[in-house]
């Protein structure tokens, strides 16, 4: 069966939303840089914190979550490391393993964010993400 073609209010929901996740993406790095911290930092944050709640990741695990390649993960991670975001710890199972913890300057950081980012995500609920509803 061939979906129907696209009306124009299609057309607008989908440019809504496209509009929507740029906007978001552009919000989401300057509250980064505005906290001090790298995107790319931020991302690792939430991350480390939310992959798995209660379990500590590995910087594999994170490569793989954020869509890096291992040795850049490993790149980022000594970066935020020697900015007092994050710490390793090797696996008591694996010693040849480390697992990604945040320190309490990156616990702050990363609450902060995520609250502004809640927020965001309120409003572009209400004014963007809504139209998809109609979306035929």
């Amino acid at each position: 069966m061939t979906p129907p073609p696209l009306s124009m209010a299609d057309y607008e929901s989908l440019a809504r939303f496209r509009h929507g996740l740029r906007a978001f993406l552009h919000f989401s790095e300057e509250a980064a840089r505005a906290e001090g911290v790298t995107p790319a930092q931020h991302q690792l944050l939430l991350a480390v914190k939310g992959m798995r709640p209660g379990e500590a990741p590995t910087i594999g695990e994170i490569a793989e979550w954020l869509v890096l390649r291992h040795h850049s993960a490993v790149e980022l991670v000594d970066r935020a490391t020697t900015a007092g975001l994050v710490f390793r710890l090797a696996d008591p199972d694996d010693a040849r393993c480390q697992r990604l913890h945040l320190t309490a300057v990156g616990e702050g950081t990363l609450a902060r964010l995520s609250e502004l980012h809640r927020g965001e995500l309120r409003r572009l609920r209400e004014e963007t993400f809504a139209h998809l509803l109609s979306l035929g």
